[in-house]
């Protein structure tokens, strides 16, 4: 199997995790219109960003950021250091680095091996508005606003573990960009890191693969942060806990994922995960996924739906072939199956007839 497929549900109470754009003195939440209200949201970016920075509390080194170019509001750009090889965030997370005309350089990227969706409410919320002043030692009280909302907010993610510390190089025609590399970089960087790169075919291109330990320790940090996962706006006021409180998530050969109704939300009990939509799934995907299926589920949340789901995967849950426990304890066991070297097998495409 290659790739990790899944969704997870971020429960949000009386939160503010992410802002859109201010308006006068208030400060406003993202949300999308749809037919049935206001779905709030948080950017797939704004949750990237969470877990890169709680890998870096974890004890990962950050590739360093950049800022060029012009003033804000005209044409600006901020780039990392765009080295693989040497950050890991470089490697899961992806990187555009645009060289400057005037020294005719040349553009280096990287798609992200690490795929995810917006977080999106699975139903409509009216969202609330705070007043506040700041009144401490002024004669005129500054008045200022922002919003909130309580949430249960959804997302799919596909990881690419095949992708993870390798390297294509690009043709003369520019083909094998999205995962750039010049063999002399790799190899250069790998050399002074002594971490033996060596060269192989990838999915039809030339390339450059870090040692299989290395891309295990990779591989592992993603559930490893996610396991821990923490950020946000508004913490000072409205601190709260980002560990996913129910995900789904099982290897496949494709790059597909048909968790995508799997979780939902009944008008009366709210998110749930539908046993019957998932077991059809596995079936309908026979031979392109592996077992266990790992669901994380949070003691507390929506312990009704979770009695519900239990009894209609009762069967398959009895045969290990789905497996339920705390999200937190479910993350950590795959990294450190990852890191331990129990999952090989995802690290290379399957073979096809």
């Amino acid at each position: 199997m290659a790739y990790l497929a899944g969704t997870m549900v971020l429960a949000v109470r009386a939160g503010a995790p992410n802002n859109g754009r201010g308006e006068d003195t208030t400060a406003r939440v993202k949300f999308a219109q749809m037919r049935n209200g206001r779905h709030p949201y948080v950017s797939a970016q704004a949750a990237r960003r969470w877990i890169r920075e709680t890998m870096v509390e974890l004890g990962t080194v950050p590739s360093p950021v950049t800022r060029v170019g012009k003033a804000q509001g005209k044409a600006q750009k901020a780039n990392t250091a765009a080295d693989p090889i040497r950050f890991v965030d470089d490697d899961l997370f992806g990187y555009m680095k645009a060289g400057a005309k005037k020294d005719d350089s040349a553009t280096t990227l990287r798609d992200s091996p690490f795929m995810l969706g917006t977080l999106l409410s699975a139903e409509p919320v009216r969202i609330t508005s705070d007043f506040g002043v700041m009144s401490r030692g002024v004669p005129e009280p500054v008045l200022h606003g922002h919003e909130f909302y309580s949430a249960d907010l959804v997302a799919p993610f596909l990881l690419d573990v095949p992708r993870i510390g390798t390297f294509t190089m690009p043709t003369a025609d520019g083909v094998g960009r999205p995962n750039y590399l010049t063999q002399e970089q790799a190899l250069q960087f790998a050399d002074a890191l002594a971490v033996g790169a060596t060269t192989a075919e990838f999915r039809g291109q030339a390339a450059v693969r870090l040692p299989i330990e290395e891309r295990r320790r990779r591989a592992s940090l993603l559930p490893g942060a996610i396991a821990n996962l923490s950020g946000g706006a508004k913490q000072a006021l409205h601190y709260g806990d980002r560990v996913p409180a129910l995900m789904v998530m099982a290897p496949f050969a494709g790059g597909v994922n048909p968790f995508g109704h799997v979780i939902d939300s009944d008008p009366d009990t709210g998110v749930r995960i539908r046993g019957d939509v998932l077991r059809q799934e596995l079936a309908a995907w026979a031979g392109e996924w592996t077992p266990p299926v790992r669901i994380g589920w949070r003691p507390g949340f929506q312990d009704q739906a979770r009695e519900d789901f239990e009894k209609q995967c009762e069967e398959e849950i009895a045969e290990g072939t789905i497996v339920v426990d705390h999200p937190r304890t479910i993350l950590l066991q795959l990294a450190a199956d990852l890191d331990e070297g129990r999952l090989d097998g995802w690290f290379d495409d399957p073979a096809r007839p």
